[in-house]
C-alpha cells in the first residue's frame, strides 16, 4: 500500500527583481519513491512542467542554501514574507520559482510524518525483494 502525500500552491516565477508571475503547481511526494519529491508546474502550455529531486535537498533548502548544479534551494524573504527560491536549470532553459516557506514546511512534515528521515530504504522494499529472489 503506497501513500501519496500532495499539496497544490501557487509559486512565482521570478523574471525579474520587480516582476513575478503566479505558477499553479503541485508537490508531491509518493512513498514507493521515499528519496524524491516531484513538482508539478502548470504553466502557459499544452503540458504541464514535471521536477523531480532529492527530498533532502528541499528539506535543507527551507533552512539554509544547498544544492549545486540543476537545482539549488535557499530560504529568503520576498516582501516581509519567508520564502524558499528553487533554481532550476535544464538543457531547455533555467527557472527561478519562490514558494511560500510556510506551505512547502507543512507539507515536508507531513511527508517526513509518513516516511521519517533515515526509514526511506524500509518503503523500498528492497530487502524482502532480494529474500524472495534468492529463495528460488
Amino acid at each position: 500500500m503506497h501513500t501519496v502525500v500532495e499539496r497544490e500552491l501557487e509559486l512565482k516565477l521570478v523574471l525579474s527583481p520587480e516582476r513575478r508571475i503566479p505558477v499553479p503547481a503541485r508537490l508531491g511526494y509518493l512513498t514507493d519513491d521515499p528519496y524524491a519529491v516531484h513538482v508539478t508546474f502548470h504553466i502557459d502550455t499544452e503540458h504541464p512542467v514535471y521536477w523531480t529531486f532529492a527530498r533532502d535537498l528541499l528539506v535543507e533548502g527551507v533552512f539554509r542554501p544547498c544544492g549545486q548544479g540543476d537545482v539549488r534551494v535557499w530560504p529568503t524573504k520576498s516582501e516581509g514574507r519567508s520564502v524558499v527560491l528553487m533554481a532550476l536549470s535544464s538543457p531547455d532553459g533555467d527557472a527561478l520559482l519562490e514558494a511560500p516557506a510556510p506551505a512547502v514546511s507543512a507539507w515536508l512534515e507531513r511527508t517526513l510524518r509518513v516516511v521519517p528521515p533515515g526509514t526511506e530504504e524500509e518503503q523500498l522494499g528492497l530487502d524482502d525483494e532480494l529474500a524472495q529472489l534468492l529463495a528460488q
